[in-house]
C-alpha cells in the first residue's frame, strides 16, 4: 500500500534530483492566482506559462502517431523516478509541468488507450490510500494531452475549491447500495453527478450505473468527462462532470478573441489555467460561464440522463 506521506517523500526526492522539475515546481510560488464567484461557486484563475506544454497539445490522431509517448518508459527522462502501484501495473511519477505545489501523474506500465470503463476501482482504491491528494481523470477529448496512454493524475487537494463548492448546494439522490449514493447536482452551470462511496465496489457499481446513461458521442470510445476523487470521512468522493465538447470555441493561438485554454479536471474542478498573460488578464466570471456552457451539459441533458438512471434502477426492480 502506498500512502500520502511516502508520496510527499518522493516529491522531495524527485525535485532534488531533477533540474528542469525542480524549476517548475520552485515557478509555481511566482504564479500569479485571481480569485472570484461564479454563481456561487469560489473559482480561482492561475497564470502558468510552463502549462503551455499542456493547453496547447495536438492531440489529433495524426500528431499522435508522429510523437513519442512521453508516458512509456522507455521514453521518459532518465531524471524521472517512479513508485510502482498496485503491484507493477502502475507508475506514480512527479508531473514536471506541475499545476500543484505536489502535482502527480499515475501512469499504466502498458500503453493503453485513455479508457476509465473497468478502471474505476483503481481510481476509488488510490483516492482512499492518498487521503491528501485529490486524483482526477481526463477524458480523451477532455483535457488528455496523453489520450493513447492511459493515466491518473493526482495534486493536493487543499488547492482546488470543488470539495468546498459541493458543500454548498443540495445533492438530489439517484441511486443508492447501501449507505453508498449516487446523487445529482444542478445548482451551478456545470452540471455533475456526485457518487459517495462507502465501500469501494459500491461506488464502482454506482459510476457504471452512471457510465451507461451517459451519451455516447459518434465514433467516440467513450463518454466525454471529468472525472475527480477524493478521501472524504465517510471513504471516498467521486465527481463526474460530463462534456459535450472539447475546447471552447474561441480556443486558438492567433487572433484578438483567441484563448489558448483548453479545460480539463483541474478546471472543472474550480482552478483555470492560463499559460498565456493576455489570457489570465482577459478571464472573468461570464467568460467562465461561457466555458461551462459550452463545454457541458445543459440543465436538460443532464436532467435526461438522470430519469434513464432512474428508469434502468426501475427496470432492474422489476
Amino acid at each position: 500500500m502506498t500512502d500520502s506521506s511516502q508520496v510527499n517523500e518522493f516529491i522531495k526526492a524527485q525535485i532534488v534530483e531533477w533540474p528542469i522539475a525542480a524549476g517548475n515546481f520552485a515557478a509555481l510560488t511566482n504564479v500569479k492566482i485571481k480569485e472570484f464567484d461564479v454563481d456561487g461557486m469560489r473559482i480561482k484563475v492561475q497564470f502558468n506559462p510552463a502549462r503551455i506544454v499542456s493547453s496547447a497539445a495536438k492531440v489529433d490522431a495524426d500528431s499522435l502517431k508522429t510523437r513519442k509517448c512521453f508516458l512509456c518508459a522507455e521514453n521518459r527522462p532518465e531524471e524521472q523516478r517512479r513508485l510502482p502501484w498496485k503491484g507493477d501495473e502502475y507508475s506514480i511519477l512527479i508531473n514536471p509541468y506541475p499545476i500543484f505545489p505536489r502535482h502527480l501523474t499515475i501512469s499504466s506500465n502498458n500503453h493503453r488507450d485513455q479508457l476509465i470503463k473497468g478502471r474505476m476501482a483503481d481510481m476509488i482504491r488510490l483516492a482512499s490510500e492518498l487521503d491528501e491528494y485529490t486524483v482526477f481523470y481526463n477524458g480523451p477529448k477532455c483535457g488528455a494531452s496523453a489520450p493513447d496512454h492511459m493515466h491518473f493524475q493526482a495534486g493536493n487537494s487543499d488547492f482546488l475549491t470543488l470539495a468546498e463548492n459541493l458543500e454548498a448546494v443540495e445533492h438530489k439522490v439517484l441511486a443508492q447500495i447501501e449507505g453508498s449514493t449516487l446523487s445529482f447536482v444542478d445548482k451551478y452551470p456545470m452540471k455533475m453527478f456526485v457518487i459517495d462511496a462507502i465501500n469501494p465496489d459500491h461506488g464502482e457499481m454506482l459510476f457504471n450505473r452512471l457510465y451507461a446513461a451517459l451519451p455516447l458521442p459518434v465514433g467516440e470510445s467513450e463518454p466525454m468527462m471529468n472525472i475527480l476523487a477524493y478521501s472524504a470521512p465517510f471513504g471516498v468522493r467521486i465527481v463526474v462532470i460530463p462534456r459535450k465538447r472539447h475546447r471552447p470555441s474561441f480556443y486558438g493561438m492567433e487572433g484578438d478573441g483567441c484563448m489558448v485554454l483548453s479545460p480539463a479536471s483541474v478546471d472543472m474542478g474550480g482552478v483555470f489555467i492560463t499559460p498565456r498573460q493576455q489570457d489570465f488578464e482577459r478571464i472573468d466570471e461570464n467568460l467562465v460561464r461561457r466555458v461551462y456552457k459550452e463545454l457541458c451539459l445543459s440543465q436538460k441533458e443532464a436532467e435526461f440522463i438522470s430519469q434513464n438512471i432512474w428508469e434502468d434502477l426501475s427496470k432492474n426492480r422489476n
